[in-house]
């Protein structure tokens, strides 16, 4: 349902891969903080980049993204994770081409996190009627709440109750 339009991979899980590694020398440590560094600066190089695309930009950018996944730091787990990412390239690099595209989904992820938690808390329902209805009414309260609406009022509004906002 959601293949529409243009997608590309986000970035903070990208860096997030990095981050979570398991590190046991200063040595690995030292080059996943090196790498994380050189992460953020390129996210923020990206993030100026949407503002103001220019050719020169993205052909600098493209190679500047192969500098940073490319290299070799000696700590063969960040090594292949860094080759894993450079192979995403096309995916992480979509804004070079479509600069209205968001560089994170953790926006869109969180709209839909409160039906994740609530279906592990509750363990489901029992029918796939009252999975629809739970998930289209914490939908709604999620909605409301970005609008700064009470829920409560909405409904009372929409079900006609007599002196409802």
């Amino acid at each position: 349902q959601f293949n529409v339009g243009q997608h590309a991979l986000c970035w903070i899980h990208a860096e997030r891969l990095v981050h979570k590694l398991e590190t046991f020398t200063d040595q690995q440590r030292a080059a996943q903080q090196i790498v994380r560094s050189l992460i953020w600066w390129y996210y923020a190089d990206l993030k100026a980049y949407r503002l103001d695309p220019t050719p020169r930009r993205r052909s600098e950018l493209r190679a500047h993204f192969d500098r940073i996944f490319l290299r070799t730091t000696g700590f063969a787990t960040l090594d292949r994770l860094l080759q894993r990412l450079h192979a995403n390239k096309a995916e992480l690099l979509m804004v070079l081409d479509h600069p209205e595209i968001p560089l994170h989904t953790n926006g869109s992820e969180n709209d839909i996190r409160c039906q994740v938690t609530k279906r592990q808390v509750s363990g489901g329902t029992k029918t796939d009627t009252g999975r629809d209805c739970r998930d289209a009414f914490l939908g709604l309260g999620k909605t409301y709440k970005k609008l700064c609406v009470s829920f409560w009022d909405y409904l009372g509004a929409r079900l006609g109750v007599p002196n409802a906002p």
